[in-house]
């Protein structure tokens, strides 16, 4: 996978990650929980499934299970039980993508930065603080933060005003079709990451990892508006 020809921004009010899949490898721990609510219920867990549920607030994935499952409206019973295993797989650690802490660097102080997250305050904050990036960003926005979550633009549009910056000059990072819908409503100029290989995803470009040549030269170079 290339990225698409439109340029970089050399000039940007901030810069806003996703956390999930994008920022932090947390995808095996909600995999894990995915599955043992799956497997309690008689069902196999694999891609296509995950396709369903993947970059979702925990409400929609839940209530979007409970429809597979053959048992509509029985989303909220299923949040507990997926919660306490992801909860005990993030307290475990997580593991940054790869090159985010490169990236990070490359961008140092000069340019804002925050996350935007589809997930609950208290498993971003986990999540954060086990990756050892906590401190790298002094806004983090969670699904709780805002009446909205992701795929409407509401977690990247109260980033950008912690930030005191435009979303219109901004950038966003994503992996989800989920949050690409996001990140994109929001206005930000979108470089997207898939996680799951396959599809045409969208964004203003798009790159196979964070590692990517081209983003963390951009990351070396971009200037704050």
């Amino acid at each position: 996978m290339t990225s698409r020809n439109l340029p970089l921004p050399d000039r940007v009010s901030a810069i806003v990650f996703d956390c999930d899949g994008l920022l932090l490898d947390t995808e095996p721990a909600w995999t894990v929980g995915e599955t043992a609510v799956f497997a309690e219920h008689g069902f196999v867990f694999g891609p296509e499934q995950k396709r369903l549920v993947i970059g979702k607030s925990i409400s929609e994935s839940t209530g979007l299970m409970g429809e597979y499952f053959g048992r509509p409206g029985s989303g909220p019973e299923l949040v507990d039980r997926l919660l306490e295993v992801v909860e005990e797989q993030l307290l475990l650690g997580v593991t940054p993508m790869p090159g985010v802490a490169a990236l990070l660097d490359a961008i140092g102080r000069r340019v804002p930065i925050a996350v935007a997250s589809n997930s609950h305050r208290r498993f971003l904050d986990v999540s954060l603080e086990g990756s050892g990036l906590a401190s790298r960003f002094a806004v983090a926005v969670s699904s709780d933060d805002v009446e909205r979550p992701k795929p409407h633009p509401d977690v990247y549009l109260e980033a950008f005003a912690r930030l005191g910056a435009d979303p219109a000059r901004g950038v966003a990072l994503e992996d989800s079709a989920t949050g690409i819908a996001s990140a994109m409503a929001s206005g930000a100029f979108v470089i997207t990451v898939p996680s799951l290989p396959g599809g045409d995803p969208e964004g203003d470009v798009v790159v196979a990892s964070l590692e990517d040549p081209a983003v963390i030269e951009w990351a070396r170079t971009v200037q704050p508006i």
